[in-house]
């Protein structure tokens, strides 16, 4: 329809100077850089005096292709770039009347040329409104911006599986690790996703993208504590606040144990060491994370149900789904010692003049106190109880190994992969098995004794024929043990004794060949749970 320069109006600056130019009035004033600026003059609706100031770029108006009046900014200086500009609007929107291009690609196309740093504000809100981690929804926005500013990518348009592929590689000779590489790809994947889920793209250009492949260069990799280190370990966490405060750290004394604690004192560090073993031993029960457990409540405990568990909000889970934990007795009845020591160090310090001796916890009570630095602590804890934070295969022990410790457990004990998985909280079952499931603590050696005992003196072929004749005396094989008895004697074998039913002829008192012939088939069977009278075979089926 038309393209012009839009025009909008500013109160008029204090320093200004108005003058008539050709009958018109305008203003001359200096702007904070101290240049000499003009412009026209109007008169507001307040009846004030105000400029008219004009833009720099050209703005085209035109109909859309479901008739609908648009203005769109061309970004253009020149009234010619800005006519290129509105004849392919005009064009777009004959396409869409004539059914060449749905309204849905033509919106598509109006987004490609919108900044980069609109869409993906746009997709961290949408983060933000699944109430996602904070620190994910800032770990994805850092993510995509660097990659932008790296790559150049200003708009939608500039999107390409070739420079996303360039940039990683370039990573990848610098030295960083697969599986950051691969968090890179996996936030652009996702906002590109989403991007064709709200029309702003009509298909995914980077969903091509390969994956590093983060199991042949693993920079972090994490073992499982033995059963043996893991009493090791509790003893220690009980042990060192109280050995550390009565070691001598400077002087000609230093590392002797001085015995110059209070009793007060004791008791604290006591009481410390204890609320440490207790958190050890809840990651490795219930498998919780770090910030799970820190974020645990005394109200979130449920120790008198009839399967006492620990209710984990969705809001603190990584899944964001929530889930109940279930606790071992033993674990429950040291958290109900917790609880009823917690209170007593507490009444002194929050009780007030004339205020009641409370019962029991508030509900919001942090259940243990995490700190920041657990991961400097457990370090010390491991050197204290003589645990090497590294093996011999350069596998480490950190926080997070407490949580494969506990997948390990679950898996060396015997219980089912499923419900491993459930007590994981693992949306796959590979997770559990085959990355939280330390092989090394595995009894593979004492699993190769169930398997069956294979002879090298195999039969020969002149055995095999007198077996079949029945001439040879040799003893049965262990692998099949002998489930069919001689007539008239009992079973000699581990199976249980089956009852079989009379096989000779109700009328004549003689042996009825077919009934025999049923009888003998149970018997070489074998089967335990067979106490019915059998079904009558054909003829045809009948042995010999």
């Amino acid at each position: 329809m038309a393209v012009y320069r839009k025009t909008v109006t500013k109160p008029l600056p204090s320093n200004a100077e108005v003058f008539e130019r050709k009958g018109e009035r305008f203003a001359r004033w200096k702007d904070r850089r101290g240049k000499n600026r003009t412009a026209k003059v109007t008169t507001g609706r307040s009846g004030s005096d105000r400029i008219v100031i004009e833009a720099k770029t050209y703005t085209a108006k035109y109909r859309d292709g479901q008739g609908i009046v648009r203005e769109v900014a061309t970004g253009c200086r020149t009234r010619d770039g800005a006519l290129s500009v509105e004849r392919d609007l005009k064009s777009r929107s004959e396409k869409v009347r004539a059914n060449i291009i749905t309204p849905e690609e033509d919106r598509i196309v109006d987004h490609q040329t919108t900044s980069l740093k609109n869409h993906i504000e746009a997709y961290v809100d949408h983060q933000t409104a699944k109430e996602l981690n904070k620190d994910r929804i800032n770990n994805t926005r850092s993510r995509l911006n660097c990659v932008a500013a790296d790559c150049g990518i200003k708009r939608l348009a500039d999107l390409s599986a070739s420079a996303m592929e360039r940039w990683l590689l370039d990573r990848q000779q610098e030295g960083m690790s697969a599986g950051t590489r691969n968090g890179y790809r996996e936030a652009w994947i996702g906002f590109a996703n989403w991007c064709v889920k709200t029309g702003r793209l009509l298909s995914n250009p980077l969903k091509e993208v390969p994956k590093a492949d983060a199991k042949a260069d693993c920079r972090r990799k994490r073992r499982a504590l033995t059963e043996d280190e893991l009493t090791r370990l509790l003893a220690a966490a009980r042990r060192r606040p109280l050995h550390d405060a009565m070691t001598v750290r400077c002087g000609p004394n230093k590392g002797k144990q001085v015995a110059k604690v209070s009793d007060e004192r004791r008791v604290e560090l006591e009481r410390l060491g204890r609320e440490r073993a207790l958190i050890y031993k809840a990651y490795l029960l219930t498998g919780l994370r770090k910030g799970e457990l820190a974020s645990l409540t005394v109200g979130q405990l449920h120790l008198d149900a009839a399967m006492p568990y620990v209710e984990l909000d969705a809001a603190d889970e990584k899944s964001r789904r929530g889930a109940d934990i279930p606790l071992r007795a033993d674990l429950t009845d040291e958290l109900r010692e917790w609880l009823v020591e917690k209170l007593e160090v507490m009444r002194p310090t929050t009780l007030a003049i004339g205020e009641d001796v409370p019962t029991k916890l508030p509900a919001d009570t942090s259940l243990f106190d995490v700190p920041a630095g657990l991961l400097r602590i457990l370090d010390r804890d491991l050197a204290f109880a003589g645990i090497p934070k590294e093996d011999d295969r350069g596998r480490t022990v950190d926080l997070h190994s407490l949580r494969h410790t506990f997948g390990t457990h679950l898996s060396a004990a015997g219980v089912a992969p499923r419900t491993a998985q459930a007590a994981m909280r693992h949306s796959s079952i590979d997770l559990t098995m085959n990355v939280y499931t330390d092989p090394r603590l595995l009894d593979v050696h004492g699993a190769l004794d169930l398997l069956p005992t294979l002879s090298l003196d195999a039969p020969t072929h002149d055995t095999q024929e007198a077996k079949a004749t029945g001439t040879c005396d040799e003893s049965p094989r262990k692998f099949a043990p002998g489930f069919a008895p001689n007539s008239g004697n009992s079973s000699k074998s581990g199976s249980s004794r089956v009852t079989l039913h009379d096989s000779t002829d109700e009328r004549s008192g003689k042996e009825n060949p077919e009934k025999a012939s049923v009888s003998r088939g149970f018997k070489e069977s074998g089967r335990k749970d067979l106490n019915l009278r059998p079904l009558r075979p054909e003829r045809s089926a009948l042995p010999g």
